[in-house]
């Protein structure tokens, strides 16, 4: 059981928007980027990885157990056959950057975060490496040992031409509702100072600073003045959807 101010952070939908940068980072592992780029299509269906992700990240971190083992499977189904999508070194990194994403844009928005909360959050954030192949134990227990391993991973990284398809694609969608297009420049800009000078010049990001300045200076306005209701919108809606599948499920077993 999470605490309410853990769970008033998972819930915050201004989180998303540290999407994309969780996407880069992990497809930035060679072995995730080669199963991403065979499976997944940015291209045509940009928005489905998205509703597949927060499907995941909140049955998993705030919906029932028996919702986050379900999801859990969903996931794990979809995983069969794919080159190293089980391996739980590969798993763990993915489920690393949804925390660290999170931790980041959260302190950008709001400010730092204290340890003994960001530590409570690590513990919440556990399950969406260990409802998959990772072994309880593996997960860091201290921020310090968060930090630790995701530098250690973090220098191995590299980006591949697969890779950096990935990023063209996840920008430059052919199919897309027309707000998505229109907030794409803003969340290209958030994800370039995510990413660091490193990483977004080998996925061929834009760098411009003002630019991302201003965008992180409208992120946080809107964040501080957007009612909380607003806010938690997208963590309501997907658990609602997936409860509403779980419910037809269950009415056609019957």
């Amino acid at each position: 059981m999470i605490t309410p101010t853990v769970e008033r952070f998972a819930r915050n939908g201004a989180l998303i928007s540290g999407g994309a940068a969780a996407i880069l980072l992990q497809v930035a592992d060679p072995v995730v980027g080669a199963g991403v780029a065979e499976h997944s299509d940015f291209t045509h269906r940009p928005l489905d990885r998205l509703r597949n992700t927060l499907t995941f990240v909140y049955a998993v971190i705030l919906g029932t157990p028996e919702e986050g083992a379900r999801v859990a499977g969903y996931v794990n189904r979809a995983h069969t056959g794919i080159a190293g999508a089980m391996d739980a070194t590969h798993q763990l990194w993915v489920a690393a950057t949804l925390y660290d994403t999170a931790i980041r844009v959260h302190e950008r928005l709001y400010g730092p975060v204290e340890d003994e909360f960001a530590e409570l959050i690590l513990a919440a954030y556990s399950p969406l490496a260990t409802s998959l192949q990772v072994p309880e134990e593996v997960w860091p227990t201290t921020r310090a040992a968060f930090d630790e391993y995701f530098a250690s991973y973090s220098a191995t990284l590299v980006v591949t031409a697969e890779a950096r398809q990935i990023a063209r694609d996840l920008f430059h969608p052919v199919t897309i509702p027309l707000w998505g297009r229109a907030a794409l420049p803003f969340v290209s800009a958030l994800t370039s100072t995510l990413l660091g000078a490193e990483l977004r010049e080998a996925f061929g990001l834009p760098n411009h600073p003002r630019r991302s300045a201003a965008a992180w200076g409208v992120a946080r306005f809107v964040a501080r003045v957007a009612p909380r209701r607003l806010r938690e919108w997208p963590s309501r809606y997907y658990l609602a959807a997936l409860r509403k599948r779980g419910s037809a499920a269950s009415s056609r077993a019957s």
